[in-house]
């Protein structure tokens, strides 16, 4: 199996560097019970505005109920589907719109983020693959799902093992085997004011 190498201009942590999105996942390993709850746990301990935690995860491992993974399954669009189709576990990230006492959360998306980014990492470092999307259907999900109205939902997650990407059509196949870059540093971070690029 190939891996995707970023372009890190410095070292960081092995678990950020090697941290990318496949598609390529394998359809007959499923997630250890024990490994899908430490992500789980990675993403309660992510920090919240006022200890909030806004985050609410929809999870449908397909080993344990493969009806609720099937109807996450459907609401995906179709070209997601086509490849998360093999993902033994798929999840739905939600955001609170307020606070628990009631008040407008406007950090609750940033929030939901920073659990999502915490369950992948942790899905990394136990040797499993996460893939994050926004490619499925708000309205459906909610339907699917019963979701409450003062919830978002802000994106869904495949996880599982990887496969090798020959499994995948040859346009994502192609994407798969793709090096990850980033912009230059200093068109993204500013010292002390707008576009005075890092150095």
């Amino acid at each position: 199996m190939s891996e995707v190498r970023g372009n890190a201009q410095t070292d960081i942590h092995p678990i950020l560097a090697s941290r990318w999105s496949p598609r390529a996942f394998n359809a007959a390993r499923p997630v250890e019970r024990s490994k899908l709850i430490a992500c789980l746990e990675a993403a309660r301990w992510a920090p919240s505005c006022f200890g909030d935690e806004p985050w609410r995860f929809i999870v449908c491992d397909l080993s344990q109920d493969k009806d609720t993974w099937q109807r996450l399954l459907d609401c995906l669009t179709p070209k997601n589907q086509e490849w998360a189709k093999n993902a033994p576990v798929l999840m739905l990230a939600c955001s609170a719109a307020q606070f628990r006492k009631g008040n407008p959360n406007r950090w609750g998306g940033y929030d939901t983020g920073q659990a999502a980014i915490s369950l992948c990492l942790q899905a990394g470092s136990l040797g499993l693959a996460s893939h994050q999307m926004g490619g499925f259907d708000s309205e459906a999900v909610r339907t699917a799902f019963d979701i409450p109205a003062d919830f978002t939902p802000m994106a869904a997650i495949a996880l599982g093992y990887r496969a090798d990407a020959g499994i995948l059509d040859e346009g994502f196949r192609n994407v798969e085997l793709t090096g990850r870059q980033r912009r230059p540093m200093g068109e993204s971070f500013f010292a002390g004011g707008w576009n005075q690029p890092v150095t």
